[in-house]
C-alpha cells in the first residue's frame, strides 16, 4: 500500500519565486510540489501538498493527518519561530515530521535561530533550497520502512 505524506507550507510561501529570491531561491512553489510529486511517485509515496497563511488552518490539517497520512514534511515559515500551537499539534498527533526551511536558518537573525517545530519533529533539513524538500521525501521513504 503507498504510503502518504502531508507536505505543508506555511506562511508567505506562496510567494515564493519573487519574495526575496537571494535568500529563498527562483522556484516557485508549484516548481517545489512538481519536484516533490515526481520524486514521491518514484519512490512508491503520495504527497497532499498544501499551503496556508493561516495559523490554526495548519492546525486543523496536523490534526487531520493522524488519521489519512503516515508522515508530514513541514516548513511553516516564520510560523516556526513563533507558533506553540503547530508544535503542540504535532506532538499530538504522533506522525513522523520532517521540518524543512529553504535558507539556513541559524545564518540568519536571532530570532530565527529557535524553532518550535524542532521539538516534535524528527529531523530538520535547513538551507539547502528547494532541493531540501526532496531531501525530506527521502529521510521520509526511509522512516517509514
Amino acid at each position: 500500500m503507498t504510503k502518504s505524506i502531508l507536505v505543508i507550507n506555511g506562511p508567505n510561501l506562496n510567494l515564493l519565486g519573487t519574495r526575496e529570491p537571494e535568500i529563498y531561491g527562483a522556484e516557485t512553489l508549484d516548481d517545489i510540489k512538481d519536484k516533490m510529486t515526481e520524486k514521491a511517485e518514484g519512490l512508491d509515496l503520495s504527497i497532499d501538498f498544501r499551503q496556508s497563511n493561516v495559523e490554526g488552518e495548519i492546525v486543523n490539517w496536523i490534526q487531520e493527518a493522524r488519521e489519512n497520512h503516515d508522515a508530514i514534511i513541514i516548513n511553516a515559515g516564520a510560523l516556526t519561530h513563533t507558533s506553540v500551537a503547530i508544535m503542540d499539534a504535532l506532538l499530538a498527533v504522533d506522525t513522523p515530521t520532517i521540518e524543512v526551511h529553504l535558507s539556513n536558518i541559524f545564518k540568519r537573525e536571532e530570532f530565527r535561530h529557535h524553532s518550535y517545530i524542532s521539538g516534535a519533529a524528527i529531523g530538520m533539513i535547513t538551507g539547502f533550497g528547494a532541493i531540501g524538500y526532496l531531501m525530506a521525501i527521502d529521510a521520509a521513504k526511509n522512516m517509514l520502512k
